[in-house]
């Protein structure tokens, strides 16, 4: 189990300690340090995070209602795994989301953030030519972020980066393990592109077809992963 110890935890005055635990591991599981089907013992945890086991026992609890965490009766809480076709119909859903959202983008964005998310993309190439794949996760999220934000739509922004977080442990994987990196340059390129020329209509059909791409990624990742078993 990779937990940070309780430094790790940012501390805030007017947090809840089960909020702050909470947190924490709910970020373990998004970013991979806990993984699926990994055992989320109390005690364990507790010592680890330097508190009690009630904050703990709290912060699994709200972990389930999200579905991060499965709980098996008689055997206790294991970090939830995700089928393909949880992270497809998100993608499906998705796709739509920010396909509008790159549409308003090409309408919206200022220079100053255009200007961001050149930036954004230059340094998304700079990773992928040094083998960062911690740097490119990061640069990816920031580009469809930059993008999402610009569209000035709160409700908008707010339900596709919850959509975003959902295939969060998938997108680790897929960096790690899955090499189309140049390809995901040149979707990155088409959509900077678009938005730069203020074309709407293309930037949210190149941005549709980007996560669609995604998509057809995740179906044949999971097909070599049947082939290697």
């Amino acid at each position: 189990m990779n937990i940070n110890g309780f430094n790790g935890l940012k501390l805030q005055n007017y947090q809840p300690l089960r909020d702050v635990v909470f947190e924490h591991l709910r970020n373990s599981i998004l970013n991979g340090d806990l993984k699926p089907g990994e055992r989320l013992m109390e005690v364990q945890l507790a010592e680890q995070l330097g508190v009690s086991r009630t904050p703990v026992r709290e912060a699994i609890r709200k972990l389930e209602l999200e579905g991060l965490v499965a709980m098996v009766p008689r055997k206790g809480a294991y970090v939830a795994d995700v089928s393909v076709k949880d992270i497809l119909d998100v993608l499906e859903v998705r796709s739509v989301l920010e396909g509008l959202a790159a549409y308003l983008a090409a309408e919206r964005m200022t220079d100053e953030e255009l200007e961001e998310l050149e930036l954004i993309s230059y340094h998304f190439k700079r990773c992928m030519e040094n083998g960062d794949t911690e740097c490119m996760i990061e640069k990816d999220m920031q580009f469809h972020d930059r993008i999402l934000r610009s569209t000035r739509n709160s409700k908008l922004i707010q339900i596709a980066q919850g959509l975003q977080e959902q295939v969060q442990r998938f997108r680790i994987t897929y960096f790690s393990e899955y090499h189309q990196s140049h390809a995901l340059l040149a979707e990155h390129q088409a959509i900077l592109e678009a938005i730069a020329n203020r074309d709407a209509a293309l930037a949210q059909q190149v941005t549709q077809h980007h996560i669609d791409m995604l998509g057809n990624t995740i179906i044949t990742f999971a097909d070599k992963g049947k082939e290697r078993k």
